[in-house]
C-alpha cells in the first residue's frame, strides 16, 4: 500500500511524538462517523469517534446497547466503512481499499469471535476450525497443505481445550464449547488483531470467566492485539485499558453507563 499522510495529524502532534516517543497505534480509528437508514429515517450512531490500539494492547470497549460500540467493531474490522473519517492499519489508511483487498485483510490480518458464535452447523468442531483456511485458498492450494492445516487447527482446537471433541457438530456443544470452538477457528489463520463481540454475552457467569482468562492467556503469551466489545464492567476491567461510549462518543469512564 503506498505511504498515507492522515489528514488528522498535526504538526503539533508530530513534534510532540518526536520529543516523547510512544508506540505508534497498530489499529486507529479517526473521527469516524457512522448512520443507518431504517426506512425514510436515517439513524445516527458514531459521532466522530478517535480510538487507537497498539500493538499486544488488550482494549475493552464499553457501554449500553445501542451505544454504538458493535458497530466501531466492525469498522475496525472492516465489515463495515464508516460514513466520515478512517480506519487506519500500521499507518495506512485501510477502509478504502478496494473490496478484494480488504476481503484478503479480514481473513489474514483479523480474527472475529462474536456472541451467536456463528458456527456452521453442518461441518464438524475441526471443519469448522479450519475453514478460515479453506476460505483463503483454492481447492488445489488447500490440498496440497492440507495435513499442516489439519495439524495447526488440532494444535488450536488443544489450546482451548477441545481435543476430545474433534468430530463433534455444534448442536453436541455447549455454549462455553461452542465459543472457545470460535476462538479456536479466529486464531487458526495466525491472525495480527483479535476482535471479541461480546464473547461473553451467551454464557452463564463461570463459563464467561473461563472465556475471560483464555483471551487473557492469548494475549499474555503471543502478545496478541484484542479488542473485546462487553457491557460488563467487570469482564472489561480484565483487559489493559477501557473505553466508554454513550450514544455514540467516547466519554469518560467516570459518566453514568
Amino acid at each position: 500500500m503506498p505511504t498515507v499522510t492522515s489528514k488528522f495529524t498535526s504538526p503539533k502532534s508530530a513534534s510532540l511524538r518526536e520529543t516523547f516517543p510512544m508506540p505508534e497505534p497498530q489499529i486507529a480509528a479517526f473521527s469516524v462517523e457512522k448512520a443507518y437508514r431504517k426506512g425514510d429515517h436515517l439513524v445516527p450512531v458514531l459521532h466522530g469517534v478517535d480510538v487507537s490500539v497498539r500493538k499486544g494492547e488488550f482494549l475493552s470497549i464499553v457501554g449500553q446497547s445501542g451505544s454504538g460500540k458493535s458497530t466501531l467493531l466492525h469498522l475496525l474490522g472492516l465489515l463495515d466503512a464508516p460514513d466520515i473519517g478512517e480506519v487506519q492499519l500500521d499507518g495506512q489508511r485501510i477502509d478504502d481499499l478496494p473490496s478484494r483487498t480488504r476481503d484478503e485483510l479480514r481473513n489474514r490480518v483479523f480474527g472475529f469471535v462474536f456472541q451467536f458464535y456463528h458456527l456452521l452447523p453442518e461441518l464438524s468442531l475441526m471443519e469448522n476450525v479450519l475453514s478460515p483456511l479453506m476460505i483463503r485458498h483454492s481447492i488445489w492450494g488447500y490440498w496440497k497443505r492440507r495435513r499442516e492445516y489439519q495439524d495447526r487447527a488440532r494444535e488450536m482446537i488443544d489450546r482451548v481445550g477441545l481435543g476430545h471433541r474433534l468430530t463433534h457438530k455444534p448442536s453436541e456443544l455447549s455454549g462455553g464449547e461452542m465459543q472457545r470452538a470460535a476462538i479456536a477457528r479466529s486464531l487458526v489463520a495466525h491472525p495480527e488483531i483479535l476482535l471479541a463481540d461480546e464473547p461473553t454475552g451467551n454464557l452463564d457467569a463461570r463459563t464467561g470467566r473461563e472465556i475471560i482468562d483464555l483471551l487473557c492467556k492469548l494475549n499474555e503469551q503471543e502478545q496478541l492485539t484484542i479488542i473485546m466489545v462487553t457491557h460488563d464492567q467487570a469482564i472489561a476491567a480484565q483487559a489493559d485499558r477501557t473505553v466508554k461510549l454513550c450514544e455514540g462518543r467516547i466519554v469518560p469512564m467516570s459518566d453514568a453507563a
